[in-house]
């Protein structure tokens, strides 16, 4: 046997990754999020908006309604919790609200 085929080949999985708009952060370390997706109707042509709810770990709290997240897929942490939090993306508009932004866009917290 050559030394190519001792080793086992090295397989990179890659988990899937959603963007979407947090739409409940009512759980203790959970949100929920809504991914949008536009398709095409197979018979009349028309696009349409469908949506899927994603239960999300979010183990710091960080995430609030409205923000714009990225999620990846991991190993089921409850009956409906398969995703894991990776960033916020752009916080929603309560935070911008709440805090006066620089002229950068850049939020400040009092």
């Amino acid at each position: 046997m050559s030394e190519s085929q001792t080793q086992a080949p090295a397989t990179h999985e890659k988990r899937k990754e959603r963007i979407g708009h947090v739409v409940s952060d009512k759980m203790k370390k959970t949100i929920v999020v809504r991914v949008d997706r536009r398709v095409r109707h197979a018979q009349y042509d028309k696009v349409m908006t469908l949506s899927s709810r994603f239960y999300a770990h979010d183990e710091k709290n960080e995430a609030k309604i409205g923000d714009r997240v990225r999620i990846v897929e991991t190993r089921p942490m409850s009956r409906l919790k398969r995703w894991r939090l990776v960033e916020v993306m752009e916080r929603g508009a309560e935070q911008r609200s709440l805090g006066a932004e620089t002229k950068d866009g850049k939020v400040v917290v009092a």
